[in-house]
C-alpha cells in the first residue's frame, strides 16, 4: 500500500484488494451515487481491479481511497485520469461518504490532488466536470482554485466544466 498524499485531515492511498467491498458499498448510497456515472456492480469491480493493476505502473494517474487520518475510516475515493485521451490534461473526480460532506474534506482533497497531478511535468492542466445540478461539487472546485469554463457535452449530457492550468 502506498500513500499518494496526506493532508491535515486525510490520507489518500492505494486501495488494498481486501477493501473491494468497502469501495463497492460506497456507491450503494443513493445520495452519494446521485451525481456519479451510473455503473453496475460488475463494472465497479472491473474499475477497482484495474486500479489495483495500475498501481505498480503509475503514481500520477489512478483511483485511490480517501481515509480519515485520525481513525483510518474510509471517507471516499478520488481519481486522476487522462481527459479525452490527452495525457497532458488530467481529469479529477471524487466522491465522499455522506457523513463527511460539508467538512472541507473535498476541498482539501482537491487541492492536494491538483498538486499531485501537476507534479508530473507533462501535465499542463487539470480539469473537472460535474452535472449541472451538483452545486456542492462546483463550489468545492472553485474553492480549490478551478475556474469555471463554458459547459461541455459528454455522452449527450451537458456538464459544468472547470479547469486549472499549470
Amino acid at each position: 500500500m502506498s500513500i499518494i498524499v496526506q493532508t491535515r485531515q486525510v490520507f489518500i492511498r492505494e486501495f488494498l484488494q481486501e477493501e473491494q467491498e468497502i469501495y463497492l458499498n460506497h456507491f450503494t448510497d443513493e445520495k452519494v451515487a446521485l451525481y456519479l456515472p451510473k455503473r453496475d456492480r460488475d463494472e465497479r469491480i472491473n474499475i477497482f481491479n484495474n486500479a489495483l493493476n495500475q498501481y505498480p505502473i503509475t503514481k500520477t494517474i489512478g483511483i485511490w481511497g480517501i481515509f480519515n487520518k485520525a481513525n483510518g475510516e474510509f471517507i471516499g475515493s478520488c481519481l486522476l485520469r487522462p481527459f479525452n485521451d490527452d495525457q497532458r490534461t488530467i481529469e479529477l473526480g471524487y466522491s465522499l461518504e455522506q457523513k463527511y460532506w460539508g467538512q472541507g474534506i473535498a476541498t482539501e482533497m482537491a487541492i492536494a490532488m491538483i498538486t499531485h497531478g501537476l507534479s508530473d511535468t507533462n501535465t499542463l492542466e487539470i480539469v473537472a466536470v460535474t452535472i449541472l445540478e451538483n452545486s456542492g461539487s462546483q463550489r468545492v472546485l472553485e474553492k480549490a482554485g478551478f475556474k469555471r469554463m463554458d459547459n461541455l457535452s459528454r455522452n449527450g449530457e451537458e456538464l459544468a466544466f472547470f479547469r486549472i492550468a499549470r
